[in-house]
């Protein structure tokens, strides 16, 4: 907190629309991992899909988010919507639908996070003083990681927890911390632009 600039920059927490599009960032890579560290489980062991099938029902999601992220603009909270209903599909219907139909909801959760992903990065990094922008980029890849690690480690916490349901309640946990994401992103609408989104928007 004494240093100008800190490794870690807690200090720009300070800034609202900085400090909500961290937590979105956070919630929303638990959510993924929550998602995609448990669906080969359920793919293999309760389908009884094969590597090769599982694979292949996985890759719509990569697919989704590359297809979507060029034409996100500022659709984050709408891309967070379209996230959270693609899990809580998958954690309902999965067993219920053929593979075209794990792999639309596979689509969707890409789609969603694509959706969200590009956005949220450029609102985090804009609403920072432009002579801390290498800070607020470590802030980014900081909250990635926490919501990565924090969304694998649950995963083994709801197979200890639901030896039989791991997967399923992996799933609904994942919808929720996207639904979550998806108010605190919503709420950044209030918040005045940052001030280089607003120079971005005038120089078009």
């Amino acid at each position: 907190l004494s240093r100008e600039y800190p490794l870690l920059p807690v200090d720009l927490l300070k800034i609202p629309i900085f400090s909500l599009s961290v937590g979105t960032s956070v919630c929303s890579f638990v959510a993924q991992m929550l998602a995609m560290v448990s669906l080969p489980f359920f793919l293999q062991h309760t389908l009884g899909l094969d590597e090769v099938a599982t694979g292949l029902l996985l890759t719509p999601w990569p697919l989704a988010t590359m297809i979507a992220a060029p034409l996100a603009g500022r659709l984050g909270g709408v891309g967070l919507s379209i996230f959270s209903a693609g899990l809580f599909l998958l954690a309902v219907f999965a067993d219920q639908v053929s593979n075209a139909g794990i792999a639309l909801f596979m689509a969707m959760c890409g789609f969603g996070f694509g959706l969200f992903q590009t956005p949220n990065n450029s609102i985090l990094i804009s609403s920072a003083p432009q002579n801390r922008s290498g800070g607020a980029s470590g802030m980014l890849g900081m909250a990635r990681l926490t919501g990565q690690t924090t969304g694998a480690s649950l995963v083994a916490l709801m197979f200890v927890v639901f030896p039989v349901d791991g997967t399923y309640a992996s799933l609904y946990f994942a919808g929720g911390f996207a639904t979550l994401a998806a108010i605190v992103s919503f709420t950044r609408v209030s918040l005045p632009e940052p001030e280089l989104l607003r120079g971005k928007a005038k120089s078009g």
